[in-house]
């Protein structure tokens, strides 16, 4: 059987060998902080500096960005991203800061922002100069998202905007954010409109940023108030009153389902990297005691463990499946699912490490005896969060019944 070579399969060999020469010549070096599991969770500006860095290199190389048009500050390629992505994380470097920059506010910008703003914003975005947020959720707005009451006002070509958003990770950084505001207060969903705004060059003046404390102890959420700032109408994405339309895109590319793929690599700390990987408890059980001996000899967590790799390898089988073109029968199915199952068998995971580290998941990480550094029991707590984000696992069902299923909607 012989294989069609087409030109455009060859340009992706061709740049994942790039790729590759790349980032085995290219090293992040070693960061003077520990990094947290995640970029959501980074607290010190030694952590982002480091980060930042990287990313920044990472977008020079061509590695970032790689699907966007050039004229936005991307490389002009076509289904490069993932290849990028693959390369980054079998290299083992480290993951990028700007994640709800490149995961939400690089394809809504570029589905729905106007050129100027487009070119003025993606460059530094990719290359980290800029950090982004994303002000969505409220006090009262979180699964229904179209119930936010931040407002704005328009007065000639400015907007005055006036609210409070909620579980704003990385808006302690951040310089930018994507909001979604209310500017019709007679209609739900036809009365929201979409902006990005400029939150660090008015912070103290129309911006107030409150770090929230998690049960974990890590200040990465925040809350953000908003007292009359003023932005300029050239801020705005699509139409007044298209910002539904607009969140749509944003939301469909931060559960994984959007056209855009988005720059990703892996690892935190060496000991966190290994916490989201079922593999990894094979390890943990051999080397945690239980009754004398070694909880790996234990039938019932022998089980467990299997039961999550299991759960794993048929998630990431799925993932794959989705890239196929001819074999995802619904083009949303596969993507949603997997942002869904993956988060989940993450949480599982975790609390299969806590069964196996029995009283030892009891000691923080900042106790020099808490094995694998404490980081499992860090995982676990993290991991509600993750199953909340981009919409609720309860959320994500609904959307899996009535728009993949045909089921009707829930009331």
């Amino acid at each position: 059987m012989s294989l069609k070579i087409t030109k455009e399969n060859a340009e992706k060999a061709e740049f994942r060998n790039y790729c590759r020469h790349w980032l085995s010549h290219h090293d992040a070096g070693t960061p003077l902080v520990k990094l947290p599991q995640s970029a959501i969770e980074i607290m010190h500006q030694e952590q982002l500096d480091y980060l930042r860095k990287w990313q920044g290199e990472a977008y020079a190389a061509g590695l970032i960005g790689c699907d966007y048009p050039i004229i936005e500050g991307g490389a002009g390629r076509k289904g490069c991203q993932a290849i990028a992505n693959q390369e980054m994380a079998r290299a083992s470097k480290p993951f990028l800061p700007n994640i709800l920059g490149l995961g939400m506010a690089a394809p809504t910008l570029h589905f729905h922002a106007q050129q100027a703003l487009k070119e003025r914003l993606l460059p530094r975005l990719f290359s980290c100069e800029d950090v982004w947020c994303q002000g969505f959720s409220e006090p009262g707005a979180g699964s229904d998202l179209a119930n936010v009451q931040t407002f704005a006002e328009r007065k000639g070509d400015k907007w005055i905007i006036n609210g409070h958003k909620v579980w704003t990770s990385l808006a302690h950084f951040a310089d930018w954010m994507i909001l979604l505001a209310r500017t019709d207060k007679s209609k739900k969903y036809d009365g929201l409109t979409y902006f990005v705004v400029p939150i660090k060059s008015t912070l103290g003046e129309s911006v107030r940023v409150q770090p929230l404390i998690k049960i974990t102890g890590e200040t990465g959420f925040n809350e953000v108030f908003f007292d009359n700032l003023e932005i300029s109408d050239d801020y705005r994405l699509d139409d007044v009153g298209k910002g539904w339309k607009v969140a749509q895109t944003t939301l469909l590319h931060e559960r994984g389902a959007g056209p855009m793929v988005t720059p990703s690599s892996g690892r935190g700390n060496k000991k966190a990297s290994a916490v989201g990987d079922a593999y990894a408890l094979i390890d943990l059980a051999k080397d945690s005691m239980r009754d004398g001996q070694s909880a790996a000899n234990d039938p019932l967590l022998r089980d467990q463990i299997m039961q999550m790799i299991i759960r794993q390898e048929g998630s990431k089988q799925g993932a794959r499946r989705a890239k196929v073109e001819g074999l995802c029968e619904h083009p949303m199915r596969l993507p949603l699912q997997t942002k869904l199952v993956m988060s989940e068998i993450r949480q599982d995971n975790a609390a299969v490490a806590l069964d196996i580290l029995g009283a030892h998941s009891t000691l923080s990480i900042n106790d020099e005896n808490a094995p694998a550094g404490g980081e499992w029991p860090l995982a676990y707590m993290n991991s509600y969060g993750i199953t909340i984000a981009a919409g609720a696992s309860e959320i994500q069902r609904n959307i899996l019944g009535e728009r993949v299923l045909g089921m009707a909607k829930s009331k």
